[in-house]
């Protein structure tokens, strides 16, 4: 283990007991769990954002007149 990784992580957890370090795993879960869960939604708007361009515009158009 080099030092750059070694004195962040001495810093972080140097002072915690091993009864200390299970809230923060179950923390670090929770926010990857909401993080992925944050990624897939925006992941969602997007798709929903193009496939509204793609359906609605071109309709968008034709009852306007816009196409013909």
């Amino acid at each position: 283990m080099g030092n750059a990784t070694f004195y962040p992580w001495r810093d972080q957890y140097g002072g915690m007991e091993t009864s200390d370090s299970k809230p923060v795993k179950q923390l670090e879960a929770e926010n990857r769990k909401l993080k992925q869960l944050l990624a897939e939604l925006c992941l969602k708007a997007q798709l929903q954002e193009k496939s509204i361009k793609k359906f609605w515009y071109p309709l968008r158009q034709v009852k306007l007149g816009l196409c013909n």
